[in-house]
């Protein structure tokens, strides 16, 4: 990266009506710097799509968020969207990266008489700021207790039910959260987007199978609680309402949905902790700096995880992930291909097309043409994935996701 560039970042402004799925189009953001809130450094308008334009933010360098340091790695920004109909929402401590693309979704809720300004606030990220750190804990959980809750096999949820809170916290906020963006809102709270991509899968990994073995043991639920997993750093994962989602994390989560760790003969995913391996040292568990440091190094993410965790560890995949109208059929789709999965996706993205409409029209056939590869592309551009044109296993878990939620907003229309 050039030297002028090292000192700004991307931003994308991702605006949707409450249910998270409809776009919000021609809805207007005005931006400013946390230290000097009155001061406008930027406005856009959303698109058809309910996204911005890629706006070009100043950050602090890239060597900041490289190594452990006095200095803060990230430059903070306040967001201020409104749209006609819908009240004003506002994001304080939006964190830019150097060279990093990060994607702000925003949800707005219809017009009320007297507004009531609430605006989201992102805390520090783990790696800056001090959280508690994890309270240590068996990697496997005894399965055997009479009346125990377990799922007979490992399952990836439509949904995540996160306690804003420590676990006894009765006056934490519960959220329903989307298994893949609950994911990709920790990894981006606990390492810097700007790292390698090998020590990102990693983590990611880490994270996916830590909530996984949650999910699987239905720990929280047979303690007799009512969500799945928490925001405390001492129990769980760091998790912020709000939160930025980083490009460079949020793809390596699309293409490792349905991962998780595992060791020979243990049906359970590893509840594979970690910590920052500055502030607090845990022999055992996984160094977030080390394995920077690590990936820096050429190391892949599975050796990485090896590193810290023991060889007998590898990559599992989940029988089934929840809401997914059908598995992946094992290769991807191109121009050239046919049959019921290229009709399927088809299918899908012409109802997707309702409302997002910047999506091209296409017949469905069950022949993958030029057609279907440009709608293809569209749908990719505005769901932050690469624009191949390729339907592969992140695009095809993607438009699967999408059509089951624009098909249930149909339902409740």
């Amino acid at each position: 990266m050039d030297q002028s560039n090292q000192d700004t970042g991307t931003l994308i402004v991702s605006i949707t009506t409450e249910d998270g799925l409809r776009p919000i189009p021609e809805a207007q953001i005005s931006l400013a710097n946390t230290g000097e809130p009155n001061t406008t450094v930027d406005v856009a308008e959303t698109d058809e799509s309910g996204r911005s334009p890629e706006i070009t933010l100043e950050s602090p360098p890239l060597s900041y968020s490289m190594s452990p340091t006095d200095n803060q790695p990230y430059s903070e920004y306040n967001v201020k969207v409104s749209a006609p109909g819908f009240d004003e929402q506002i994001i304080t401590g939006i964190q830019i990266f150097s060279g990093e693309i990060g994607i702000q979704n925003i949800t707005l809720s219809p017009s009320t008489p007297e507004q009531v300004y609430n605006p989201i606030v992102i805390g520090g990220h783990t790696l800056w700021e001090y959280y508690p750190p994890k309270i240590a804990e068996a990697e496997t959980k005894p399965l055997n207790e009479s009346g125990e809750i377990v799922l007979r096999r490992v399952v990836v949820p439509e949904t995540i039910v996160v306690h804003d809170g420590v676990p006894t916290d009765q006056t934490a906020a519960n959220y329903y959260v989307p298994y893949a963006e609950y994911i990709k809102n920790v990894a981006s709270c606990e390492i810097y987007a700007t790292w390698p991509q090998a020590t990102i899968e990693a983590n990611v990994l880490a994270i996916m199978s830590f909530t996984l073995n949650r999910v699987y043991t239905e720990w929280y639920r047979n303690k007799g609680y009512n969500f799945t997993i928490t925001s405390s750093t001492a129990y769980d994962h760091k998790w912020i309402r709000g939160k930025t989602i980083y490009e460079s994390i949020s793809q390596v989560v699309d293409n490792l949905i349905g991962s998780f760790l595992a060791r020979p003969n243990i049906k359970q995913p590893i509840l594979t902790q970690y910590c920052d391996g500055k502030r607090v040292s845990c022999p055992n568990w996984m160094s977030q700096w080390g394995s920077k440091y690590l990936g820096d190094d050429g190391l892949s993410a599975i050796d990485i995880i090896r590193y810290y965790y023991g060889s007998d560890m590898y990559i599992n995949s989940a029988e089934i992930v929840s809401g997914i109208p059908a598995s992946y059929p094992g290769y991807d789709l191109t121009v050239g291909s046919s049959g019921d999965a290229v009709l399927q996706i088809q299918e899908q993205l012409a109802r997707i097309r309702q409302v997002y409409t910047a999506i091209p029209s296409l017949t469905p056939d069950g022949i993958y043409g030029p057609l279907t590869k440009n709608a293809v592309t569209a749908f990719q551009k505005i769901f932050n994935l690469p624009q191949s044109g390729i339907v592969d296993y992140p695009t095809w878990y993607k438009i699967s996701q999408i059509y089951v939620g624009v098909t249930k907003i149909g339902e409740n229309v």
